[in-house]
C-alpha cells in the first residue's frame, strides 16, 4: 500500500509542533516569499549580522517585539523596533 504524503498541518500552536520541523517550516516559507517583497541578499545578510549581535536575540526571536528576526530581515520593508537597521526603500 502507498504511503500518502504528509499532509501539513495549518492550524497547530508552535507549542503543539516539533522544533526542528518549525523552524524549517520558517525558512521555506521565507525561501517562498514574492521577489517584489523580499530583500536582497546581501541586505538580509547584514541584517541577520547586526541581529546577532543584539542582547535582545533569544533562540531566533527579538524579546523587543516578537518577531522571528529571520524573517523580519528578509522582507524589504520592514525595520527592527530599535533602529538597529531601517527599511529599504524602493
Amino acid at each position: 500500500m502507498e504511503e500518502k504524503p504528509r499532509r501539513m498541518c495549518r492550524k497547530c500552536l508552535t507549542a503543539d509542533m516539533d522544533e526542528k520541523e518549525y523552524f524549517e517550516n520558517l525558512h521555506i516559507y521565507i525561501a517562498h516569499l514574492d521577489e517584489d517583497i523580499k530583500a536582497p541578499p546581501p541586505l538580509y545578510e547584514e541584517r541577520l549580522s547586526v541581529c546577532k549581535g543584539c542582547d535582545l536575540l533569544a533562540d531566533g526571536m527579538c524579546r523587543a517585539c516578537g518577531c522571528y528576526v529571520e524573517l523580519r530581515a528578509a522582507i524589504r520593508k520592514k525595520a527592527c523596533p530599535y533602529e538597529k537597521w531601517k527599511p529599504e526603500k524602493n
